[in-house]
């Protein structure tokens, strides 16, 4: 589990702003795991602003700059839920779906969510990006309730746990210095990854 406990340039838990808010969730949420992965994902869920619902910059990337700036795409998101999981503990991934950018078919891309590791239920995803008319992401284990369902076709659930964002993520996110630009630009990949080793 260590990969997806750890602190990293994208998921930097141990920057003061993240790491005390972490703590302070845990607090509201009282004990055990599950409560406190409840209470970290609804914080990113509702009190984060999905980049591209709101027409909010700047772009993010890094957990400390999502929590900073209150705003992030999916990605983004996804990295500051991985980082208040882990400074508690809880084994946190990062899981990707391949879904049309419009109301169906191409252009595709992919979105960014979370898997967290809880004792009684394995490995769970949930999806922080942020409840808007027509998506309606839930926690409630064992049963996923994600953002999006996948309709067959192109569209995919992506294989593996990433315990680091995908190369193209960090990509889109970097070399695009707004909002619009990264939604002309979003992240793809043409087949199904695969994690060697990484559990399922």
């Amino acid at each position: 589990m260590t990969p997806y406990l750890a602190s990293s340039s994208s998921i930097d838990w141990k920057t003061p702003a993240v790491h005390a808010l972490a703590q302070q969730l845990a607090v509201e949420a009282g004990s055990g795991d599950e409560a406190i992965a409840r209470r970290c994902f609804e914080f990113v869920r509702d009190e984060i602003r999905h980049s591209w619902d709101y027409r909010s910059g700047p772009v993010t990337l890094r957990a400390s700059e999502v929590l900073a700036h209150r705003t992030g795409y999916c990605y983004a998101k996804s990295h500051l839920l991985a980082a208040l999981l882990r400074a508690n503990g809880i084994p946190a991934a990062l899981c990707y779906q391949r879904l049309p950018v419009g109301d169906g078919g191409a252009p595709y891309c992919l979105h960014g969510l979370n898997a967290v590791y809880l004792a009684d239920h394995g490995w769970y995803r949930i999806d922080a990006r942020g409840n808007k008319p027509g998506v309606d992401a839930r926690f409630t284990p064992p049963h996923e309730h994600l953002a999006f369902p996948i309709r067959g076709g192109a569209e995919q659930d992506i294989e593996g746990l990433y315990a680091e964002p995908l190369q193209a993520v960090v990509d889109a996110l970097t070399r695009h210095s707004t909002i619009e630009q990264v939604f002309l630009n979003l992240p793809d990949i043409e087949a199904p990854l695969r994690t060697a080793g990484a559990p399922t």
